[in-house]
């Protein structure tokens, strides 16, 4: 437990991180027949666009940045229609269950480990955020899912309201976008001691935080439809349910608390403004903290698997293509800038079909009831 906290802290010491589709079935068969190999990481990159990446970059809160720019910021990250062509992005970003037998090739004799966003990924994306239940046919294709790899869910939210939402014990859960980690209470196959593995690299900015939510609550709460989510190590203001007319009175709301509070930074989401300690911390770094305290850091024979929807997902995917090992699969109706690998439409497909198709490849005993869920 102790070498798993220092080398926490080592990997929080380290540099700062700056930091769909309907599919033509023509053009997935042409993919798949040109990639007779296993998945290697795409070398246009992702399509990424520089002026956009600049624009997403976390913005300087005391920078001196015009308001217009953080509306940009809030529209570029909340698109609702596709900016990128879908056919030369699903050549790049192929569909993970069309290219299934090329992963499975690829992982053969290798220990998978799954990565899981939340929101968008188990749960629909609802206007509500406090209803983003998850159904009971995912939850036990997730606990299935579990019993046959490590399995582990990173969110931005708290983690204990991410474990309200999924009610499984066996799981790791990283809360606040990695800053708060714990492992299952008992032991499994993976790990053997008892003892969970805790992690908590932003506990000195707990007051700060609450404090910043006080503030936030009483200064947004003039602009209907916005609301403030405490995740304990960052906050989140929810603008899914704001008129795009008010976007720039609530940014300029939030900025006047921020531009007080220099430890604090701001990234952007899907329909979100996210507040966070500006430690070296992300869910990429998170991901890193989960393989080494499983014993998986320097082994070659590991296999992760990230899943995810959001902008903040990209660091967990960017990690995997530094790492060389692994993919990051994107959930996503439209195309999008990402480092990741391989796309899924909707959080359907990657539970009753991306999921339950892992599954079957990994236990025999399981696959019947898994073959149900596709």
């Amino acid at each position: 437990m102790v070498s798993f906290i220092k080398e926490g802290q080592r990997m929080a010491n380290q540099n700062a991180v700056m930091p769909a589709e309907t599919i033509n079935m023509i053009t997935v068969a042409a993919a798949v027949s040109a990639a007779q190999k296993p998945p290697v990481v795409p070398l246009m990159g992702g399509y990424v666009s520089l002026s956009k990446k600049k624009l997403l970059k976390n913005l300087e809160i005391n920078g001196g940045n015009r308001l217009n720019s953080w509306v940009d910021s809030m529209r570029a990250s909340s698109p609702t229609h596709p900016s990128l062509d879908q056919s030369s992005w699903i050549l790049h970003h192929p569909s993970a269950l069309e290219m299934f037998e090329q992963i499975i090739d690829a992982s053969k004799g290798k220990q998978i480990v799954m990565f899981l966003d939340y929101d968008g990924t188990l749960s629909p994306i609802v206007e509500d955020p406090d209803r983003a239940f998850m159904s009971k046919k995912m939850r036990k294709t997730v606990r299935k899912l579990a019993t046959c790899f490590p399995t582990a869910i990173v969110s931005g939210r708290c983690r204990d309201k991410v474990y309200n939402f999924v009610k499984l014990a066996e799981l790791y859960y990283a809360g606040s976008h990695g800053m708060d980690i714990k492992g299952p209470e008992k032991a499994s196959k993976y790990k053997k001691d008892s003892e969970a593995v805790l992690f908590q690299p932003a506990s000195e900015f707990l007051p700060m935080i609450d404090e910043v939510y006080k503030l936030l609550v009483e200064k947004t709460k003039s602009t209907e439809g916005a609301k403030v989510e405490h995740n304990k190590f960052c906050l989140s203001v929810h603008f899914r349910c704001v008129d795009e007319k008010k976007w720039s009175e609530l940014a300029q709301q939030v900025r006047s608390v921020l531009k007080e509070y220099p430890k604090l930074r701001l990234n952007q989401g899907r329909k979100v403004l996210e507040i966070r300690p500006t430690i070296k911390w992300d869910k990429g770094k998170a991901l890193e903290f989960l393989l080494e305290s499983l014993g998986f850091a320097n082994c070659t024979d590991v296999f992760p698997v990230y899943i995810g929807d959001d902008r903040t997902d990209e660091d967990a995917f960017k990690m995997l293509r530094d790492r060389g090992q692994g993919f990051g699969i994107l959930v996503s109706k439209f195309p999008k800038d990402t480092s990741a690998s391989y796309s899924l439409q909707e959080p359907h497909e990657a539970s009753y079909g991306f999921f339950g198709t892992v599954g079957r490849v990994e236990a025999t005993p399981v696959r019947a009831t898994l073959k149900k869920l596709m």
